[in-house]
């Protein structure tokens, strides 16, 4: 039996009419159902359901259950109301101590503002340390040097040719360091610049640790096993070559702690010191970061009001000339290819040596040291 012809001509207008009909088909679309089959479905969905918990309800009422928690065992007449109730939001468990408390929450800001890495990491050293923060944070530098003597072992032998010289003074003691990496990108980074820094301080305490007394001034230097084998300081646990490992591990870069040169000097002298391409930061107080380094040891008979002035005036020219040796006042004054310092022209005047500048200021230029990040690695290349 064919339906009725609908007043509507085409299929579609039919449809959206209201004109419903079995087997029916609208242009690209299955066949539709009427609104009273749509009803006796539901209908019969909602008795299944109904006596789904029905035969819930019945078994329960011939074994007792036992409710989630603490709480004690339920008798038969109150299964069934329960189970009859809208489920309750589940509850989440955890291996360990759980973090959802405002104090814990609170702890594991700590830990990631003070150390730096994730809050994934941070909440699973808090949670293996049972909220610990001083063991938490020892645990996760524990893992972290792991990852990053395993990474330094992959990135060992890349060349190092970028980094940074680090300066820093204290009393009668200066310290001029060399850490390379990779990429000037890197040598940017905060966290390198902090290596560097732990590095100037380990060397820094080195030099103070010797006992000598001075008559006269004292300089030394550390090759690369030597500074790494230097304590990190009264605060930090282990050596700087830990420290190198851990910032590897953070950067992923091959760094290398490349050398180090320091200088004490006892009263009626003096060292003038420059850094070229300076970084300053903030957070790194009295060090000084650049590309090139000098420090110049001067003697004088009296403290003079321009001695700061002039040690940098000194330190510009050692790094802008590259001496190789100090020279004496008597020598002949030599031309640009001259090596030694007193008698170069002077950077800053070339109409004059860099003795006759100093003569007439009362001061004697008796050594220097110079650094120029990647000098090494540039010299290698070119054997």
């Amino acid at each position: 039996m064919r339906p009725p012809a609908s007043r509507w001509r085409h299929p579609r207008l039919a449809r959206f009419c209201g004109e419903f009909w079995p087997h029916r088909h609208a242009v690209g679309s299955g066949p539709h159902r009427c609104a009273g089959q749509r009803q006796c479905t539901a209908l019969r969905k909602m008795s299944l359901l109904w006596s789904l918990r029905l035969s819930l309800v019945a078994r329960a009422a011939s074994c007792p259950v036992r409710a989630l928690g603490p709480s004690p065992v339920l008798p038969s007449s109150q299964a069934g109301p329960l189970l009859l109730q809208s489920p309750q939001p589940g509850h989440t468990f955890h291996a360990g101590p759980c973090l959802s408390s405002a104090s814990s929450k609170e702890l594991l800001m700590k830990l990631r503002r003070k150390t730096g890495y994730s809050f994934v990491n941070c909440k699973k050293a808090l949670e293996t340390c049972g909220g610990d923060l001083k063991q938490a944070e020892s645990w996760l530098h524990k893992q972290a040097q792991k990852e990053g003597w395993s990474k330094a072992a992959r990135l060992h032998g890349r060349k190092t040719k970028e980094g940074l010289i680090g300066l820093l003074q204290e009393g009668n003691t200066s310290v001029l360091v060399e850490v390379n990496c990779e990429t000037d990108f890197v040598s940017r980074n905060l966290k390198f610049q902090q290596l560097v820094q732990q590095v100037a301080l380990g060397t820094l305490l080195h030099c103070q640790s010797l006992k000598d007394p001075l008559s006269t001034y004292s300089k030394g230097f550390l090759n690369s096993s030597e500074l790494s084998e230097l304590p990190a300081g009264p605060e930090r646990e282990g050596s700087l070559k830990d420290w190198l490992a851990l910032a590897i591990g953070k950067l992923g870069e091959n760094m290398t702690l490349k050398r180090a040169a320091w200088v004490k000097v006892p009263a009626g002298f003096y060292v003038g010191s420059y850094v070229h391409g300076t970084m300053q930061s903030p957070s790194l107080h009295n060090l000084v970061l650049g590309k090139y380094g000098a420090l110049v040891i001067c003697e004088t008979s009296e403290r003079k009001a321009n001695l700061e002035d002039l040690g940098r005036r000194l330190g510009q020219h050692v790094v802008g000339m590259a001496p190789l040796s100090v020279g004496s006042l008597d020598d002949e004054p030599g031309g640009e290819a001259e090596t030694r310092m007193l008698s170069q022209p002077y950077l800053l005047d070339p109409s004059i040596t860099l003795g006759q500048y100093v003569q007439p200021q009362g001061v004697s230029v008796v050594d220097f040291v110079r650094f120029e990040c990647g000098e090494g690695e540039e010299l290698a290349e070119a054997e």
